[in-house]
């Protein structure tokens, strides 16, 4: 009885320890790769939303109170300027990569509108997955 007593008074061996923490370690790792994945995806789909909403608070609304589109010199401070849509950092409209949007009319992708478009992740024009160009629909 008093061995048994004494043997639980000692603790986890040095052992037990190592195995648990090789346990967090792979439960931490399994977290973070998941994670880590879903930040890029979450940023694509804030920029599509902010890209969506720009061109319809923003420069739709432009239009219908001025009767024109902002020309590409103006772009999208004009808008700000004219309380048509608010800032999200700085003053500025930036995206999640924290670069400012780009305001072009005539569109490149819409030639008879306007594009309002973020280039991604790399901030390069073209690109692939989180890397592509974001223009509005």
């Amino acid at each position: 009885m008093e061995a048994r007593k004494r043997r639980a008074e000692r603790g986890m061996t040095l052992i037990e320890i190592m195995v648990v923490l090789v346990i967090i370690g792979l439960i931490a790792s399994a977290v973070a790769v998941n994670v880590v994945g879903r930040l890029g995806e979450a940023k694509v789909k804030q920029a599509e939303t902010d890209v969506r909403n720009i061109a319809s608070q923003g420069v739709d609304a432009f239009k219908v109170m001025r009767g024109h589109y902002p020309t590409t010199e103006e772009g999208l401070g004009v808008l700000i300027n004219e309380k048509f849509i608010k800032p999200n950092q700085g003053g500025k409209l930036v995206d999640p990569w924290k670069r400012e949007y780009i305001y072009l009319y005539p569109g490149q992708a819409h030639p008879d509108g306007f594009d309002v478009k973020s280039y991604g992740a790399d901030g390069q024009p073209g690109g692939d997955g989180e890397n592509a160009d974001i223009v509005n629909p």
